[in-house]
């Protein structure tokens, strides 16, 4: 058997452009083979990994690196939070339109995840606006802290409605 790159060239063109490929690919192929890929860390993940960085709590108030870091990661946190909660809602509407009249017993798992992971996104992340930054929502989890501590656990109006 016989493979395309092991036939021989038909004419002096064909010759001509397998030494010039010959003479651009055998150094890159060499250095990729040799040097480059045995010295690369293997990555089994498809999307870049950022390493955790001290929260805003842990910042100092002089030190601008670190409060920009904790802003950075927030920002990631929170779009990743907030693709989790897309990808749930997704799932539930494919589920409801699937099932039809019987979403409601059918769908059930899928929208108590929804409600609940919706409600914890909430909790962290609404009422901020569109451009606020690490610092106000580290203030709103302290005051929601200490409404709780002062209040009581803050419940659901529908767990109220059903009591």
């Amino acid at each position: 058997m016989t493979n395309d790159n092991d036939e021989k060239p038909k004419s002096v063109g064909d010759k001509i452009a397998k030494v010039v490929y010959a003479i651009v690919d055998t150094p890159v192929t060499f250095v990729r083979e040799k040097l480059i890929e045995p010295n690369r860390k293997k990555y089994y993940y498809y999307h870049r990994r950022f390493r955790r960085v001290p929260t805003i709590d842990q910042c100092f108030v002089d030190d601008p690196i670190c409060r920009f870091e904790a802003h950075q990661q927030w920002k990631r946190d929170k779009m990743v939070d907030s693709q989790i909660l897309k990808i749930l809602r997704k799932r539930m509407t494919e589920c409801m339109y699937y099932e039809g009249a019987d979403h409601k017993w059918k769908c059930k798992k899928v929208r108590e995840d929804y409600e609940t992971n919706a409600n914890n996104w909430f909790i962290r992340y609404g009422d901020l606006g569109a451009n606020t930054d690490v610092v106000s929502a580290y203030m709103k989890m302290k005051h929601r802290l200490v409404w709780e501590r002062r209040h009581g656990q803050n419940q659901n109006k529908t767990e109220n409605l059903e009591s």
